[in-house]
């Protein structure tokens, strides 16, 4: 039996450590990536029926603007067709440039999965047409938070519905204080302190559309957040 002989052991340098060899260790760009930008695949929290759930969809960064007249008619008719189950509704929506934000009841976690994968499908399969591209259309999961108390439901409902408002005021834009934002479902909500008058011309064009979200069912939609805390004002933004 032949035996090898072994040389001398030689002490890598760090540059030769960090080298790749092609079988394994260390290579450019391996590792956990650092921070958390998205949203965690982890197992959905469990909610009640009764508790209504601030939610937001996120598009990839390449997409278009989706605050244009006929991406709006695409959000308004995928809520409408996929937002009016029993188990899944749609109550109140804003689209802000590169997300979607919704107010939505669901009778749990399952139903919540189901209803915002329909929805989801929807809007990629006709945005995706509308921009003529293809793949995938939003970043991430959607990230969905469930409300529990009346002042929580009346803030979120608040931050949907103004939040186009809080965006131009940050950017130095002064708009009317009966102001309300067209590519929303501001015109269709009825928690207004004063009646909603429509100026713009792309205000008006609400008259002759469908209303595409769904009445709300559960008492703090419906009831708990204005009878504790009272109806909402147009220029009213999150933080006053």
């Amino acid at each position: 039996m032949v035996r090898r002989r072994q040389g001398k052991p030689v002490q890598l340098s760090l540059d030769d450590a960090r080298r790749p060899c092609g079988r394994g260790g260390w290579r450019p760009g391996a590792g956990r990536p650092r921070g958390r930008t998205r949203v965690a695949h982890e197992r959905r929290t469990r909610f009640a029926a009764r508790f209504p759930l601030h939610v937001t969809l996120r598009v990839k960064d390449e997409v278009p603007s989706l605050r244009r007249h006929r991406a709006l008619r695409i959000v308004q008719d995928a809520i409408r067709a996929a937002g009016h189950h029993a188990y899944f509704r749609v109550i109140h929506f804003a689209v802000i440039g590169n997300h979607i934000h919704l107010i939505v009841e669901a009778d749990g976690a399952e139903a919540l999965a189901c209803g915002m994968h329909s929805l989801e499908v929807r809007l990629a399969r006709r945005f995706n047409r509308f921009f003529e591209r293809r793949g995938k259309f939003f970043a991430d999961r959607y990230h969905a938070r469930h409300l529990e108390t009346p002042r929580e439901t009346r803030n979120a409902i608040r931050y949907v519905l103004s939040n186009q408002r809080a965006h131009q005021a940050r950017r130095g834009e002064r708009l009317n204080r009966d102001w309300i934002d067209p590519f929303s479902s501001a015109f269709w909500f009825d928690g207004w302190r004063e009646p909603v008058r429509l100026r713009e011309p792309r205000q008006r064009e609400l008259l002759n559309v469908p209303q595409p979200t769904a009445a709300p069912t559960v008492w703090l939609l419906t009831t708990g957040w204005r009878k504790r805390w009272g109806p909402l004002s147009f220029d009213e933004v999150s933080g006053q």
